[in-house]
């Protein structure tokens, strides 16, 4: 049987959990929410991940986890804010997936993450100028990765599922796999 992945990434704070949750609703794909996984594995949070093992160690927990994922059938992802800015997770995502951008303004996302402390890399930097300027360091190879994007401002987690669906039905892909996960989705 063909493996087939929906993988949705971008900025923390973009909606990946939401609309991972969105689309498994909808279309009963099995979930995985990245960070949650690795989280559960280590038995303590990320950010103590970072204080206590650092960057890199959790960096590579994410491409162990990528390797995994991309062995299982009907899953759609929430991919941590960083995966893809290593080019063998992008690489081994797209063997059998498909990639979502999902983007939002520096000021959207400072208002949804502004009251979390499970965000290490803005705990010492929660402003939107901050937000801006990391965002921008990742935009070329968020973009680089993506197949679509979708923003997300002021827009409900429902039509921002009906947009994944719809670039999902027109997606042209000659992979079978992908194919048959497009007409799966298209009779949700």
């Amino acid at each position: 049987m063909p493996k087939k992945q929906i993988y949705l990434t971008g900025f923390m704070g973009t909606g990946k959990s939401t609309i991972l949750n969105c689309l498994h609703e909808l279309c009963g794909y099995q979930k995985v929410e990245m960070d949650e996984q690795i989280v559960l594995e280590q038995g303590m949070s990320i950010s103590d991940i970072f204080a206590e093992k650092g960057e890199e160690c959790f960096r590579n927990m994410e491409s162990e986890l990528v390797k995994r994922i991309s062995a299982m059938d009907n899953v759609v992802v929430s991919c941590g804010g960083g995966t893809v800015m290593r080019q063998c997770n992008v690489d081994e995502m797209k063997k059998n997936g498909i990639i979502v951008l999902l983007t939002a303004e520096p000021q959207t996302i400072y208002e949804r993450v502004k009251n979390s402390h499970n965000r290490p890399l803005l705990e010492k930097n929660m402003n939107p100028e901050y937000i801006a300027s990391l965002m921008e360091a990742r935009r070329q190879k968020y973009e680089a990765a993506a197949d679509f994007v979708v923003k997300t401002d002021n827009r409900t987690a429902e039509e921002i599922c009906l947009e994944i669906n719809k670039h999902l039905e027109t997606y042209d892909n000659s992979k079978k796999d992908v194919k048959l996960m497009l007409k799966k989705l298209k009779n949700c």
